[in-house]
């Protein structure tokens, strides 16, 4: 049973969005359940949530909803929680000896606030000086998807998506930035549907001014 003690924080925090941890909180028992249980344990969980709502549950349209919402937490939205999921970002040799910066823009994001388990919705831009090794482009992609299919902070997922980059690469030279809207921000509280959060980690080169110059004339279309 949850503490009426974590209740009371959670009513001190507000809206403020922080993160103690570069990883997300799990339990060690995490992965004890499979995805077929879990997506039953959640169905039985939601179709309670359901029912004190005072939806009734024998129409139609309703009957079903509990096991899609479950299938889909465990299958699509929280995806990224089993380790299984993660993507092999095989690298190559740079057998061109390219040096310069290699930028994947508007890579699409869509993650979940854990705070308000409402979405996330935004681009990733990620850029990279290849040290002796490249990867296919698309392994951007599904590394950026992979970590923002869980429960997340945005600052945490930035730092996620630079550390597994930098490690399939090989090289401290990245720079992941994240634009996205969230939606705990749009459609509860302040209800501000126009602004957006912006967080970027520079790593390496790309923390010397004339470079990530360099990276911001390239996302701004202006080419050196």
């Amino acid at each position: 049973m949850r503490d009426p003690s974590m209740n009371k924080m959670a009513e001190e925090i507000g809206d403020e969005h922080f993160s103690e941890t570069l990883y997300t909180p799990l339990r060690k028992d995490a992965f004890i359940l499979d995805d077929k249980t879990k997506i039953e344990e959640i169905e039985k969980l939601f179709e309670r949530i359901m029912y004190t709502l005072g939806l009734d549950l024998s129409d139609d349209s309703l009957r079903g909803t509990p096991h899609r919402v479950a299938k889909m937490y465990v299958k699509e939205i929280f995806s990224g929680l089993n380790p299984e999921n993660k993507p092999q970002a095989r690298s190559f040799s740079n057998k061109y000896e390219y040096k310069g910066i290699v930028l994947e823009k508007d890579i699409d994001v869509t993650s979940t606030c854990e705070h308000h388990f409402v979405p996330i919705i935004g681009k990733a831009h990620i850029a990279y000086i290849p040290n002796g090794k490249v990867v296919g482009l698309s392994k951007l992609n599904r590394i950026v998807d992979y970590y923002a299919r869980r429960p997340q902070v945005q600052e945490r997922m930035n730092k996620q998506i630079l550390n597994e980059l930098k490690d399939v690469l090989g090289t401290d030279d990245v720079a992941v930035i994240i634009d996205a809207k969230h939606f705990c921000v749009h459609t509860r509280g302040i209800k501000d549907t126009g602004s957006s959060t912006i967080t970027a980690e520079y790593s390496g080169s790309f923390i010397n001014a004339e470079k990530k110059a360099e990276l911001m004339n390239l996302l701004n279309g202006r080419l050196l």
